[in-house]
């Protein structure tokens, strides 16, 4: 039988520990959520990208965020106990079951309706029960329940919509990894008032998030 309570130990050790995770609580969640339950037993704990949904015609196959990133990502964000987050991409919704852990609230917004009928159910699986999946398109976001004090997408964006920006709560932080291909930066972009920056923070690798890409320009 497999001991998934010994590789997700084995997975904060080698992956996240070492990757200046300080904030405990993640260190926790990640810890507790069994992330088994939400990608293919065999790969759930590897130090990479995790495929959950094949290529299909209407998009690019989806993935986990590898863990380290993840990590990083989920640190930046600076998630209080009191924060309403959004969860962009969520896939199957291991992103928003840790989410959750930190957070007053999460919604998780998920373009593909299967995976997210299957985000919802593994979370009732699991008894969460302040977070809520919506079907929608990624780029759109939730501004029915906006705003937000930190808003989480979960792979590589050539750009970040201004749609997004605008659900940010002042003080609100956005992170993503923005790249052209699978391998950029990860940055924070932090809303004051009106006025939006943005700054990197580290290396990363991540793949596309359906909805994303750069539109193709043509010129006469």
């Amino acid at each position: 039988m497999t001991d998934f309570r010994q590789q997700r130990t084995n997975m904060v050790e080698s992956q996240v520990r070492p990757s200046d995770i300080t904030d405990r609580r993640i260190i926790t969640a990640m810890l507790e959520i069994p992330r088994e339950v939400f990608a293919p037993e065999a790969i759930a704990y590897m130090d990479g990208t995790v495929p959950v949904a094949p290529r299909a015609a209407e998009g690019p196959a989806r993935y986990l965020l590898a863990p380290r990133t993840f990590a990083k990502m989920v640190q930046l964000a600076e998630i209080e106990p009191t924060s309403v987050v959004l969860d962009v991409g969520c896939a199957t919704g291991y992103s928003t079951a840790v989410l959750a852990r930190l957070a007053k609230a999460v919604v998780a917004v998920e373009v593909d309706a299967a995976l997210a009928a299957r985000a919802a159910r593994c979370l009732r699986q699991l008894g969460i029960e302040n977070a809520l999946v919506i079907e929608g398109p990624l780029t759109a976001g939730a501004p029915g329940h906006a705003p937000f004090d930190a808003i989480l997408l979960n792979g590589a964006v050539w750009q970040v919509p201004q749609a997004l920006l605008e659900q940010l709560r002042d003080g609100g932080r956005l992170v993503a990894v923005q790249a052209e291909g699978a391998f950029g930066r990860a940055q924070v972009w932090r809303r004051t008032a009106t006025v939006v920056d943005a700054v990197a923070a580290f290396d990363a690798g991540a793949e596309p998030l359906p909805g994303f890409a750069r539109k193709a320009e043509f010129s006469l």
